[in-house]
């Protein structure tokens, strides 16, 4: 065997197959993945953008609308497709903008099947609706990757301040959650049946963020969410640069909901992201004609990070989520920094530049 120098440019690097197509390197393609019909006059199809460099690197997924409601994510992979930094990018990108088409049809959560995808994973072929999407989720987009992004909002009648949720006892995913740049992080027990969960099962490092609410297009978690995204990607060397961090990230202790004691119509006295300390008033549950007032109050201390948003509430409704840490103030801190950043100048429906590449 000689000695002589491997020419690198020479070496090709191999083409990504993904739902029986070919993508070369190089190549950036559109494809719609057939899934499970309700019916044989209308057949559906998930949509998926793959990206693959001719340099190599990680694969990374992002995913959004697993539950069909929840949008934001959708807008926020349009604009990291659209970023100017992919035009350098190593490894490959797969984004799937709507994984439950079904529901996202009927701005529903749910399947048809009245199945939450989250809780179907990793599913199969011959099972329910949201198992048959479940397994076809994880065997053509997370099988073949080696990190992954679910991005998610609160849930019906519910928004969430933009914060990461991931395992933060492995450090290689706690890094992630860190570079991603939400001020919070939470470590967060899995669902069985979880898309997390399963790409826990198969050693797939994956963050889930919540931010905003249902059935919006919100500016303040989609401009954290893109950002978050690309922060990753640059972590990760997938694109140039470090990961752009103007505040601190913190790790929250735990998490709790506080519940209504009665029925009535809530008003709202706290934001989101306000730090309250441990007897503060959260809002107060009133009847009808404004009389029977019940406070309510913060068990602890700590960060609001979601909250409901419908005023009529029954006894044992979740009203307001509650991280603690260690220190709150600190946490405070680092929002007031998170919301110069994504807030100043930005007016309802203002998006970030994007430079088509």
């Amino acid at each position: 065997m000689t000695g002589s120098k491997i020419d690198k440019a020479s070496i090709r690097r191999p083409p990504f197959f993904i739902a029986g197509h070919e993508v070369d390197p190089g190549e950036r393609i559109h494809i719609n993945v057939p899934l499970p019909s309700q019916s044989s006059y209308m057949p559906i199809s998930m949509p998926v953008h793959v990206l693959h460099s001719r340099h190599p690197g990680p694969t990374l997924f992002l995913s959004a609308a697993v539950h069909g409601d929840e949008i934001n994510g959708i807008e926020i992979i349009r604009q990291v497709m659209a970023h100017a930094a992919l035009g350098r990018l190593r490894g490959t990108l797969i984004a799937v903008p709507i994984v439950n088409v079904y529901g996202f049809t009927t701005h529903t959560r749910y399947l048809p099947d009245r199945r939450d995808l989250n809780r179907s994973f990793p599913g199969s072929q011959h099972g329910s609706l949201a198992a048959r999407l479940a397994h076809v989720f994880a065997s053509e987009i997370v099988d073949r990757s080696t990190h992954g992004i679910d991005l998610h909002t609160g849930a019906n009648h519910r928004t969430n301040h933009p914060h990461i949720r991931a395992n933060l006892d492995d450090p290689d995913t706690e890094q992630l959650a860190r570079a991603f740049g939400t001020p919070v992080i939470i470590n967060a027990n899995m669902r069985d049946g979880s898309l997390r969960q399963y790409a826990a099962d198969k050693q797939i490092k994956t963050l889930l963020y919540e931010a905003g609410e249902a059935l919006r297009f919100e500016p303040l978690p989609v401009r954290a969410g893109v950002r978050g995204v690309l922060n990753v990607m640059r972590f990760l060397g997938m694109i140039r640069g470090k990961p752009v961090l103007d505040h601190q990230v913190i790790k929250a202790s735990d998490s709790q909901w506080v519940r209504s004691s009665s029925n009535g119509l809530l008003r709202v006295e706290v934001r989101q992201g306000a730090r309250i300390t441990k007897g503060e008033t959260l809002g107060w549950v009133s009847d009808a004609v404004g009389q029977n007032h019940t406070r309510i109050l913060s068990p602890v201390t700590g960060i609001v990070i979601g909250r409901t948003n419908l005023p009529v509430v029954n006894e044992g409704d979740a009203l307001f989520h509650i991280a603690r840490f260690n220190d709150s103030m600190k946490v405070e801190s680092a929002i007031e920094s998170f919301h110069s950043t994504h807030i100043e100048g930005l007016g309802q429906g203002d998006y970030p530049d994007i430079v088509e590449i």
